[in-house]
Protein backbone atom coordinates (compact mmCIF):
# COMPACT_ATOMS: atom_id res chain seq x y z
CA UNK A 1 0.00 0.00 0.00
CA UNK A 2 1.38 3.19 -0.84
CA UNK A 3 2.51 5.66 1.66
CA UNK A 4 0.35 8.73 0.11
CA UNK A 5 -2.84 6.68 0.38
CA UNK A 6 -1.53 6.40 4.19
CA UNK A 7 -0.93 9.83 4.97
CA UNK A 8 -4.23 10.83 3.54
CA UNK A 9 -6.16 8.06 5.63
CA UNK A 10 -4.21 9.42 8.83
CA UNK A 11 -4.87 12.75 7.99
CA UNK A 12 -8.85 12.27 7.19
CA UNK A 13 -8.92 10.32 10.17
CA UNK A 14 -6.81 12.96 12.32
CA UNK A 15 -8.27 16.09 12.09
CA UNK A 16 -11.96 15.58 13.62
CA UNK A 17 -10.38 13.99 15.99
CA UNK A 18 -7.97 17.40 16.69
CA UNK A 19 -11.14 19.56 16.49
CA UNK A 20 -12.88 17.73 18.85
CA UNK A 21 -10.02 17.38 21.26
CA UNK A 22 -9.56 21.57 21.03
CA UNK A 23 -13.60 22.05 21.65
CA UNK A 24 -13.25 19.68 25.00
CA UNK A 25 -10.55 21.87 26.10
CA UNK A 26 -12.92 25.08 25.39
CA UNK A 27 -15.35 23.56 27.65
CA UNK A 28 -13.25 24.37 30.50
CA UNK A 29 -12.50 28.03 29.27
CA UNK A 30 -16.15 29.17 28.56
CA UNK A 31 -17.00 28.00 32.29
CA UNK A 32 -13.69 29.93 33.63
CA UNK A 33 -14.86 33.00 31.48
CA UNK A 34 -17.91 33.40 32.70
CA UNK A 35 -17.55 32.49 36.50
CA UNK A 36 -14.25 34.92 36.19
CA UNK A 37 -16.94 37.67 37.12
CA UNK A 38 -17.80 36.12 40.18
CA UNK A 39 -14.12 36.54 41.59
CA UNK A 40 -11.17 34.95 42.59
CA UNK A 41 -12.41 32.13 44.21
CA UNK A 42 -15.30 31.03 41.91
CA UNK A 43 -12.33 31.03 39.63
CA UNK A 44 -10.38 28.23 41.51
CA UNK A 45 -12.70 26.12 42.39
CA UNK A 46 -13.36 26.29 38.64
CA UNK A 47 -10.20 25.33 37.95
CA UNK A 48 -9.37 22.49 40.71
CA UNK A 49 -12.48 20.94 39.34
CA UNK A 50 -11.86 20.84 35.42
CA UNK A 51 -8.51 19.34 36.16
CA UNK A 52 -10.12 16.71 38.30
CA UNK A 53 -12.09 16.02 35.51
CA UNK A 54 -8.91 15.86 32.77
CA UNK A 55 -7.58 13.58 35.47
CA UNK A 56 -10.92 11.57 35.47
CA UNK A 57 -10.71 10.81 32.28
CA UNK A 58 -7.66 8.70 32.27
CA UNK A 59 -10.08 6.13 34.21
CA UNK A 60 -12.51 6.34 31.40
CA UNK A 61 -9.96 5.61 28.47
CA UNK A 62 -9.96 2.13 29.74
CA UNK A 63 -13.01 1.72 28.23
CA UNK A 64 -12.67 4.56 25.02
CA UNK A 65 -9.61 3.69 23.74
CA UNK A 66 -9.99 -0.06 24.05
CA UNK A 67 -13.30 -0.39 22.60
CA UNK A 68 -11.87 1.65 19.68
CA UNK A 69 -8.77 -0.70 18.98
CA UNK A 70 -11.19 -3.41 19.11
CA UNK A 71 -14.11 -2.25 16.93
CA UNK A 72 -11.18 -1.41 14.14
CA UNK A 73 -9.81 -4.52 14.49
CA UNK A 74 -12.93 -6.61 14.05
CA UNK A 75 -13.89 -4.37 11.42
CA UNK A 76 -10.98 -4.72 9.25
CA UNK A 77 -11.64 -8.75 9.62
CA UNK A 78 -14.86 -8.13 8.60
CA UNK A 79 -16.31 -9.66 11.82
CA UNK A 80 -19.92 -8.71 13.47
CA UNK A 81 -19.29 -11.18 15.95
CA UNK A 82 -16.07 -9.58 16.86
CA UNK A 83 -17.44 -5.75 16.92
CA UNK A 84 -20.32 -6.73 19.17
CA UNK A 85 -17.98 -8.52 21.42
CA UNK A 86 -16.00 -4.90 21.62
CA UNK A 87 -18.88 -2.76 21.59
CA UNK A 88 -20.51 -4.72 24.77
CA UNK A 89 -16.95 -4.85 26.68
CA UNK A 90 -17.42 -0.80 26.34
CA UNK A 91 -20.28 -0.52 27.96
CA UNK A 92 -19.79 -3.36 30.57
CA UNK A 93 -16.51 -1.14 31.68
CA UNK A 94 -18.59 1.57 31.85
CA UNK A 95 -21.21 0.41 34.17
CA UNK A 96 -18.46 -0.94 36.55
CA UNK A 97 -16.35 2.30 37.04
CA UNK A 98 -19.17 4.72 36.58
CA UNK A 99 -21.04 4.02 39.92
CA UNK A 100 -17.78 3.85 41.52
CA UNK A 101 -16.77 7.42 40.42
CA UNK A 102 -19.91 8.91 40.37
CA UNK A 103 -21.54 7.82 43.71
CA UNK A 104 -17.89 7.54 45.06
CA UNK A 105 -17.05 11.56 44.32
CA UNK A 106 -21.08 12.63 45.39
CA UNK A 107 -19.87 11.29 48.58
CA UNK A 108 -16.97 12.32 49.28
CA UNK A 109 -17.20 15.79 46.95
CA UNK A 110 -15.76 17.97 50.06
CA UNK A 111 -13.57 15.95 51.31
CA UNK A 112 -12.12 16.04 47.72
CA UNK A 113 -12.67 19.35 46.99
CA UNK A 114 -10.59 20.19 50.16
CA UNK A 115 -7.85 17.90 48.96
CA UNK A 116 -7.59 19.25 45.60
CA UNK A 117 -7.42 22.85 47.24
CA UNK A 118 -4.51 22.21 49.61
CA UNK A 119 -6.89 22.30 52.32
CA UNK A 120 -7.88 25.99 51.87
CA UNK A 121 -11.43 26.24 54.38
CA UNK A 122 -12.23 29.26 53.03
CA UNK A 123 -15.10 30.47 50.29
CA UNK A 124 -13.40 28.93 47.54
CA UNK A 125 -14.04 25.45 48.97
CA UNK A 126 -17.45 25.88 49.54
CA UNK A 127 -18.03 26.49 45.78
CA UNK A 128 -15.99 24.07 44.43
CA UNK A 129 -17.76 21.15 46.61
CA UNK A 130 -21.04 22.94 45.35
CA UNK A 131 -19.24 22.33 41.54
CA UNK A 132 -18.47 18.41 42.39
CA UNK A 133 -22.23 18.18 43.90
CA UNK A 134 -23.10 18.22 39.91
CA UNK A 135 -20.29 17.38 38.45
CA UNK A 136 -19.06 14.33 40.17
CA UNK A 137 -23.05 12.83 39.67
CA UNK A 138 -22.72 14.19 35.78
CA UNK A 139 -19.47 11.96 35.13
CA UNK A 140 -21.88 9.41 34.19
CA UNK A 141 -22.91 11.21 30.90
CA UNK A 142 -19.21 12.19 30.32
CA UNK A 143 -18.13 8.79 30.57
CA UNK A 144 -21.09 7.34 28.25
CA UNK A 145 -20.28 10.12 25.83
CA UNK A 146 -16.06 8.96 26.19
CA UNK A 147 -17.15 5.65 24.86
CA UNK A 148 -19.78 6.29 22.53
CA UNK A 149 -16.73 8.03 20.84
CA UNK A 150 -14.59 5.50 21.56
CA UNK A 151 -16.91 2.92 19.02
CA UNK A 152 -17.44 5.39 16.24
CA UNK A 153 -14.01 6.00 15.87
CA UNK A 154 -13.40 2.37 15.43
CA UNK A 155 -15.79 2.42 12.71
CA UNK A 156 -13.33 4.72 11.38
CA UNK A 157 -15.85 7.59 11.57
CA UNK A 158 -13.97 10.48 13.57
CA UNK A 159 -16.48 13.05 12.52
CA UNK A 160 -19.30 12.66 14.12
CA UNK A 161 -17.14 12.58 17.59
CA UNK A 162 -16.10 16.19 16.29
CA UNK A 163 -19.54 17.28 16.03
CA UNK A 164 -20.74 16.24 19.06
CA UNK A 165 -17.86 17.58 20.96
CA UNK A 166 -19.09 20.76 18.91
CA UNK A 167 -22.45 20.95 19.52
CA UNK A 168 -21.69 20.35 23.66
CA UNK A 169 -19.81 23.45 23.56
CA UNK A 170 -21.99 25.47 22.19
CA UNK A 171 -24.93 24.22 24.28
CA UNK A 172 -22.40 25.55 26.95
CA UNK A 173 -21.73 28.53 25.76
CA UNK A 174 -25.58 29.97 25.23
CA UNK A 175 -26.31 27.91 29.21
CA UNK A 176 -23.39 29.73 30.89
CA UNK A 177 -24.60 33.33 30.88
CA UNK A 178 -28.47 32.24 31.80
CA UNK A 179 -27.33 29.56 34.13
CA UNK A 180 -24.64 31.18 35.96
CA UNK A 181 -25.10 34.96 36.05
CA UNK A 182 -29.36 35.27 34.96
CA UNK A 183 -30.26 33.15 37.07
CA UNK A 184 -27.48 33.82 39.85
CA UNK A 185 -26.70 30.01 40.43
CA UNK A 186 -22.74 30.88 40.15
CA UNK A 187 -20.38 28.07 39.61
CA UNK A 188 -23.31 25.35 40.52
CA UNK A 189 -24.86 26.93 37.12
CA UNK A 190 -21.31 26.49 35.04
CA UNK A 191 -21.63 22.31 36.26
CA UNK A 192 -25.18 22.18 35.40
CA UNK A 193 -24.46 23.99 32.13
CA UNK A 194 -21.80 21.80 31.59
CA UNK A 195 -23.72 18.44 32.37
CA UNK A 196 -26.50 19.44 30.03
CA UNK A 197 -24.53 20.10 26.91
CA UNK A 198 -22.79 16.84 27.47
CA UNK A 199 -25.92 15.02 28.19
CA UNK A 200 -27.65 16.41 24.71
CA UNK A 201 -24.36 15.18 22.76
CA UNK A 202 -24.73 11.85 24.46
CA UNK A 203 -28.42 11.56 23.04
CA UNK A 204 -27.41 12.48 19.41
CA UNK A 205 -24.25 10.62 19.82
CA UNK A 206 -26.78 7.25 20.80
CA UNK A 207 -28.51 7.89 17.56
CA UNK A 208 -25.42 8.01 15.78
CA UNK A 209 -24.56 4.68 16.90
CA UNK A 210 -28.15 3.34 16.08
CA UNK A 211 -27.53 4.70 12.60
CA UNK A 212 -24.28 3.61 11.63
CA UNK A 213 -23.85 0.73 9.01
CA UNK A 214 -21.61 -1.74 10.75
CA UNK A 215 -22.86 -1.35 13.74
CA UNK A 216 -26.70 -2.29 12.66
CA UNK A 217 -24.61 -5.38 10.75
CA UNK A 218 -23.27 -6.78 13.94
CA UNK A 219 -25.97 -5.89 16.20
CA UNK A 220 -28.29 -8.73 15.88
CA UNK A 221 -26.61 -12.25 17.70
CA UNK A 222 -27.42 -14.35 20.75
CA UNK A 223 -27.26 -12.83 24.63
CA UNK A 224 -23.64 -13.71 25.81
CA UNK A 225 -25.09 -14.74 29.52
CA UNK A 226 -23.06 -12.77 32.11
CA UNK A 227 -19.26 -14.96 31.72
CA UNK A 228 -19.58 -13.66 28.30
CA UNK A 229 -19.70 -10.22 29.38
CA UNK A 230 -17.24 -10.70 31.66
CA UNK A 231 -14.75 -11.61 29.07
CA UNK A 232 -15.45 -9.07 26.80
CA UNK A 233 -14.93 -6.45 29.40
CA UNK A 234 -11.89 -8.22 30.46
CA UNK A 235 -10.51 -7.85 26.97
CA UNK A 236 -11.22 -4.38 26.37
CA UNK A 237 -9.73 -3.64 29.91
CA UNK A 238 -6.13 -5.20 28.43
CA UNK A 239 -6.25 -3.26 25.63
CA UNK A 240 -6.76 0.08 27.03
CA UNK A 241 -5.59 -0.06 30.24
CA UNK A 242 -1.89 0.80 28.91
CA UNK A 243 -3.12 4.03 26.80
CA UNK A 244 -4.98 4.85 29.97
CA UNK A 245 -1.75 4.32 32.28
CA UNK A 246 -0.03 6.76 29.68
CA UNK A 247 -2.27 9.47 29.58
CA UNK A 248 -2.67 9.57 33.49
CA UNK A 249 1.31 8.98 34.10
CA UNK A 250 2.26 12.26 31.29
CA UNK A 251 -0.80 14.18 33.24
CA UNK A 252 0.92 13.30 36.57
CA UNK A 253 4.44 14.14 34.92
CA UNK A 254 3.22 17.78 34.12
CA UNK A 255 1.27 18.78 37.25
CA UNK A 256 4.72 17.08 38.89
CA UNK A 257 7.05 19.98 37.31
CA UNK A 258 5.08 22.56 38.75
CA UNK A 259 6.38 21.55 42.13
CA UNK A 260 9.75 21.71 41.00
CA UNK A 261 9.81 24.84 39.15
CA UNK A 262 8.29 26.32 42.40
CA UNK A 263 11.82 26.19 43.25
CA UNK A 264 12.48 28.65 41.33
CA UNK A 265 9.69 31.42 42.04
CA UNK A 266 6.42 32.45 41.73
CA UNK A 267 6.48 33.81 38.24
CA UNK A 268 8.13 31.28 37.24
CA UNK A 269 4.79 28.89 37.79
CA UNK A 270 2.57 31.29 36.79
CA UNK A 271 4.63 31.60 33.11
CA UNK A 272 4.74 28.17 32.86
CA UNK A 273 0.68 27.01 34.08
CA UNK A 274 -0.19 30.05 31.36
CA UNK A 275 2.76 28.37 28.67
CA UNK A 276 1.41 24.90 29.26
CA UNK A 277 -2.03 25.99 28.50
CA UNK A 278 -0.92 27.26 25.62
CA UNK A 279 0.60 24.03 24.51
CA UNK A 280 -2.60 22.35 24.32
CA UNK A 281 -3.03 23.66 21.07
CA UNK A 282 0.12 21.71 19.44
CA UNK A 283 0.08 18.86 21.80
CA UNK A 284 -3.85 18.00 20.96
CA UNK A 285 -3.03 17.62 17.49
CA UNK A 286 0.21 15.09 18.15
CA UNK A 287 -2.52 13.02 19.69
CA UNK A 288 -4.89 13.57 17.21
CA UNK A 289 -2.32 11.55 14.84
CA UNK A 290 -1.93 8.65 17.37
CA UNK A 291 -5.51 8.43 17.40
CA UNK A 292 -5.48 8.02 13.59
CA UNK A 293 -2.56 5.89 13.61
CA UNK A 294 -4.10 3.01 16.21
CA UNK A 295 -7.33 2.94 13.89
CA UNK A 296 -5.81 2.79 10.84
CA UNK A 297 -3.16 0.09 12.31
CA UNK A 298 -5.85 -1.91 14.17
CA UNK A 299 -8.00 -1.75 10.92
CA UNK A 300 -5.15 -3.05 8.75
CA UNK A 301 -4.11 -5.48 11.22
CA UNK A 302 -7.37 -7.19 11.18
CA UNK A 303 -7.63 -7.15 7.88
CA UNK A 304 -4.68 -9.34 7.74
CA UNK A 305 -2.27 -6.78 6.47
CA UNK A 306 0.81 -5.18 8.68
CA UNK A 307 1.55 -2.22 7.21
CA UNK A 308 2.78 -0.92 10.74
CA UNK A 309 5.91 0.01 9.23
CA UNK A 310 4.60 2.37 6.31
CA UNK A 311 1.86 3.88 8.77
CA UNK A 312 4.45 4.80 11.42
CA UNK A 313 7.08 6.44 8.82
CA UNK A 314 3.49 8.35 7.91
CA UNK A 315 2.62 9.15 11.24
CA UNK A 316 6.31 10.09 12.13
CA UNK A 317 6.07 12.71 8.88
CA UNK A 318 3.08 14.18 9.97
CA UNK A 319 3.51 14.89 13.72
CA UNK A 320 6.95 15.76 13.04
CA UNK A 321 5.75 18.62 10.87
CA UNK A 322 3.27 19.64 13.27
CA UNK A 323 6.28 19.75 16.15
CA UNK A 324 8.28 21.92 13.98
CA UNK A 325 5.31 24.25 13.19
CA UNK A 326 4.09 24.68 16.83
CA UNK A 327 7.85 25.53 18.16
CA UNK A 328 8.59 27.78 15.21
CA UNK A 329 4.86 29.59 16.26
CA UNK A 330 6.24 29.64 19.72
CA UNK A 331 9.19 30.73 19.60
CA UNK A 332 8.02 34.15 17.07
CA UNK A 333 4.76 34.43 18.84
CA UNK A 334 5.55 33.90 22.62
CA UNK A 335 5.22 37.23 23.41
CA UNK A 336 1.45 37.87 22.00
CA UNK A 337 0.91 34.41 23.50
CA UNK A 338 1.65 35.54 26.94
CA UNK A 339 -0.47 38.98 26.36
CA UNK A 340 -3.44 37.04 24.62
CA UNK A 341 -3.79 35.17 28.56
CA UNK A 342 -2.79 38.57 30.47
CA UNK A 343 0.22 37.83 31.42
CA UNK A 344 2.62 41.21 32.37
CA UNK A 345 6.20 41.85 33.93
CA UNK A 346 7.96 39.21 35.17
CA UNK A 347 5.27 36.74 34.15
CA UNK A 348 5.24 37.58 30.84
CA UNK A 349 8.96 37.40 29.93
CA UNK A 350 9.43 34.18 31.92
CA UNK A 351 7.08 32.48 30.03
CA UNK A 352 8.27 34.32 26.38
CA UNK A 353 11.33 32.14 27.39
CA UNK A 354 9.74 29.26 28.16
CA UNK A 355 8.26 29.27 25.24
CA UNK A 356 11.05 29.80 23.10
CA UNK A 357 12.58 27.17 24.38
CA UNK A 358 10.36 24.07 24.90
CA UNK A 359 10.92 23.84 21.12
CA UNK A 360 13.11 20.61 20.69
CA UNK A 361 11.04 19.05 23.60
CA UNK A 362 7.71 19.70 21.08
CA UNK A 363 8.96 18.08 18.41
CA UNK A 364 10.48 15.44 20.05
CA UNK A 365 6.99 14.67 22.03
CA UNK A 366 5.50 14.94 18.20
CA UNK A 367 7.35 12.09 17.36
CA UNK A 368 6.81 9.65 20.68
CA UNK A 369 2.79 10.53 20.76
CA UNK A 370 2.65 9.87 17.38
CA UNK A 371 4.03 6.91 17.10
CA UNK A 372 2.95 5.36 20.10
CA UNK A 373 -0.47 5.15 17.85
CA UNK A 374 1.03 2.13 15.93
CA UNK A 375 1.76 0.04 18.82
CA UNK A 376 -1.77 1.13 20.33
CA UNK A 377 -3.40 -0.40 17.65
CA UNK A 378 -1.28 -3.52 17.15
CA UNK A 379 -1.40 -4.06 21.08
CA UNK A 380 2.08 -3.36 22.19
CA UNK A 381 0.88 -0.41 24.19
CA UNK A 382 2.00 -2.18 27.66
CA UNK A 383 5.61 -1.22 26.45
CA UNK A 384 4.98 2.26 25.80
CA UNK A 385 3.35 2.35 29.17
CA UNK A 386 6.58 1.60 30.76
CA UNK A 387 8.65 3.66 28.52
CA UNK A 388 6.52 6.97 29.81
CA UNK A 389 7.21 6.12 33.20
CA UNK A 390 10.38 5.59 33.18
CA UNK A 391 10.18 8.89 31.12
CA UNK A 392 8.66 10.68 33.81
CA UNK A 393 10.21 9.91 36.26
CA UNK A 394 13.69 10.86 34.61
CA UNK A 395 12.61 14.05 33.61
CA UNK A 396 11.29 15.06 36.96
CA UNK A 397 15.06 14.01 38.58
CA UNK A 398 16.73 15.99 35.32
CA UNK A 399 14.18 18.78 36.01
CA UNK A 400 14.89 19.16 39.94
CA UNK A 401 18.81 18.71 38.88
CA UNK A 402 18.45 22.01 36.27
CA UNK A 403 15.95 23.81 38.36
CA UNK A 404 18.69 26.08 38.69
CA UNK A 405 19.16 27.16 35.33
CA UNK A 406 15.18 28.75 35.63
CA UNK A 407 13.00 27.67 32.89
CA UNK A 408 15.59 26.94 30.44
CA UNK A 409 16.70 24.10 32.31
CA UNK A 410 13.53 22.63 32.77
CA UNK A 411 13.02 22.81 29.17
CA UNK A 412 16.25 20.89 28.88
CA UNK A 413 15.49 18.34 31.44
CA UNK A 414 12.40 17.70 29.19
CA UNK A 415 14.35 17.30 26.21
CA UNK A 416 16.62 15.26 27.53
CA UNK A 417 14.14 12.96 28.85
CA UNK A 418 12.02 13.15 25.44
CA UNK A 419 15.49 11.91 23.88
CA UNK A 420 15.86 9.20 25.38
CA UNK A 421 11.85 7.93 25.36
CA UNK A 422 12.55 8.08 21.39
CA UNK A 423 15.42 6.13 21.56
CA UNK A 424 13.67 3.73 23.42
CA UNK A 425 9.80 3.68 21.01
CA UNK A 426 12.84 3.74 17.99
CA UNK A 427 14.26 0.49 18.65
CA UNK A 428 10.88 -0.88 19.18
CA UNK A 429 9.40 -0.05 16.11
CA UNK A 430 12.71 -0.54 14.13
CA UNK A 431 12.10 -4.62 15.39
CA UNK A 432 8.21 -4.05 14.74
CA UNK A 433 9.59 -3.19 11.21
CA UNK A 434 12.09 -6.21 10.89
CA UNK A 435 9.47 -8.66 12.09
CA UNK A 436 6.80 -7.47 9.19
CA UNK A 437 9.93 -7.30 6.57
CA UNK A 438 10.36 -10.94 7.37
CA UNK A 439 7.12 -12.01 6.99
CA UNK A 440 7.18 -10.87 3.91
CA UNK A 441 10.17 -12.38 2.63
CA UNK A 442 8.14 -15.72 3.56
CA UNK A 443 5.87 -14.86 0.53
CA UNK A 444 3.60 -17.07 2.63
CA UNK A 445 0.57 -13.95 2.37
CA UNK A 446 -1.00 -15.36 4.98
CA UNK A 447 -3.06 -13.31 7.88
CA UNK A 448 -0.70 -12.25 10.85
CA UNK A 449 -1.18 -14.34 13.41
CA UNK A 450 -3.85 -13.49 16.43
CA UNK A 451 -0.35 -12.33 18.77
CA UNK A 452 0.04 -9.60 16.73
CA UNK A 453 -3.22 -8.34 15.18
CA UNK A 454 -4.93 -9.27 18.78
CA UNK A 455 -4.95 -11.22 21.85
CA UNK A 456 -4.95 -14.87 21.57
CA UNK A 457 -8.03 -14.68 23.97
CA UNK A 458 -9.41 -12.68 21.59
CA UNK A 459 -9.03 -14.47 18.48
CA UNK A 460 -10.56 -17.71 20.39
CA UNK A 461 -13.62 -15.79 21.58
CA UNK A 462 -14.08 -14.55 17.91
CA UNK A 463 -13.93 -17.89 16.19
CA UNK A 464 -16.11 -19.25 19.13
CA UNK A 465 -18.59 -16.20 18.49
Amino acid sequence: MCAAEHRRKLISLAYPVYFELLAGVMAGIINMVWVARLGGDAVAAVAVATNVENLLLGVILVAGSGTTVLVARARGAQDPAAIRCAVRGGWALWALVTPVVAVGGYLYREPLARLVLGGDDGRSLSLATGYFSIALPGIAVFFATNVVDGILKGTGDTRTPMKLSVLANGLILVLDPVLVLGLGLGVRGAAISTVLGRTAALVCGLHALHRNGPLRQSARGTSPGIQGIGADARRTAATGLPMSADFVIRMAGTLGLVAVVARIGVNDVAAYGIATKAMYVATMAFYSVRQAAAIRTAHLLGAGQDERRNIGRQSLVLAGALGLTAALALLAAGPWIMRVFGAEGGVAEAGTLYLRCVGPYLILLACFIALGGVFEGSGSSPALARITSCGVVLQLALAFGMSGSGLPGICLAMALSMALQCTAVARMYRRTARSEQSKASGGNGSRPKASVAEPDDTAADNRLA
